[in-house]
């Protein structure tokens, strides 16, 4: 763990200072940067609709989900599968990184609840009832 109060921790660190950045091997990058959280007027029309269905005032785990890059392709991660989800060819992304990263939220709800989804493919082949 890296000082706080140092000025220069990022630079003499790896970056990991939380007990969760050591465990997962990754930086939380919104933990440091507030550019990094969601901008609520920047919402789909998708993902308003879904947090009123869930109930919710926020994106919850969905915020720290953004918008990558997987062999050049624009891709959103999905941590069930441990993969990457690329955009489909022809969807015009915004110049934006929130509003990428709210595309890149929508791509990944549907995408989980969709008939594609690993999970779903595993489910229909295991359940017992």
């Amino acid at each position: 763990m890296t000082d706080t109060n140092d000025i220069d921790q990022f630079l003499n660190s790896d970056g990991l200072d939380s007990t969760r950045e050591q465990e997962i091997g990754q930086h939380i990058g919104y933990r440091y940067d507030v550019n990094l959280v969601p901008d609520y007027d920047r919402l789909t029309p998708y993902l308003k609709e879904y947090m009123a269905v869930m109930g919710w005032q926020d994106l919850n785990w969905l915020e720290d989900i953004h918008l990558g890059y997987e062999e050049g392709k624009a891709a959103v991660f999905d941590r069930n599968i441990n993969g990457w989800v690329q955009v489909p060819d022809g969807v015009k992304l915004p110049d934006n990184q929130q509003d990428r990263d709210m595309i890149a939220r929508e791509l990944l709800l549907k995408f989980q609840m969709s008939d594609h989804h690993p999970l779903v493919q595993l489910k229909k082949a295991y359940k017992k009832f």
